[in-house]
């Protein structure tokens, strides 16, 4: 990120998890049709929700975007505080299941391929409206209630949430993002 723009930085970490979930479909119908995925696969977007969508990007809304907001009067409860953070926590329990459920696959578990297919498709549909919401009414939002200087040290502490996680697990985290992405497209 060239700028120090908070949201700009958001808005960049939605285009990474958009490349993910966007294969998430796939690696389900994939299942669906009979054709086996690749476990490793499937424990690398576990791996990549856990920790690039929730400890990197869900935490600095959490932690720090949303409660910014709430010092200016913006309600903890409601839209679009409330909505999001309760999205965030069902992302959090679909991830859970899909782990769950790639263990219980990974052990042979004939009727486990179902539930990880249920998992793969429920954050399909979770994610890209959790996005839009974010990309279209928080966003905007911010930009209006927060100053210049406010949101430059909001882009501060997001870097130190990068740093918290590991600058090196963040870029092998987007790699996997772009390698997945490529490495599942259809000609």
């Amino acid at each position: 990120m060239t700028s120090n723009n908070p949201i700009q930085m958001l808005e960049g970490e939605h285009l990474i998890i958009a490349k993910v979930i966007s294969v998430v479909p796939v690696l389900a119908d994939r299942l669906e049709a009979g054709q086996v995925v690749d476990l490793k696969t499937l424990h690398g977007v576990i791996e990549f929700l856990q920790t690039f969508a929730d400890k990197c990007h869900h935490d600095k809304e959490e932690d720090l975007l949303f409660p910014a907001l709430v010092n200016k009067g913006i309600s903890k409860q409601g839209c679009p505080i409330g909505m999001l953070t309760a999205e965030h926590k069902r992302g959090r329990v679909l991830v859970k299941e899909l782990a769950d459920a790639a263990d219980t696959y990974q052990s042979g578990d004939p009727d486990a391929k179902k539930a990880v297919v249920k998992s793969l498709r429920e954050l399909a549909a979770l994610y890209p409206n959790h996005i839009w919401k974010e990309d279209y009414l928080l966003f905007p939002l911010t930009n209006k209630v927060l100053s210049l200087e406010e949101q430059q040290a909001l882009y501060r502490q997001f870097e130190q949430v990068w740093e918290r996680v590991g600058l090196d697990v963040h870029h092998h985290l987007e790699q996997f993002a772009e390698g997945l992405s490529e490495s599942t497209q259809v000609c």
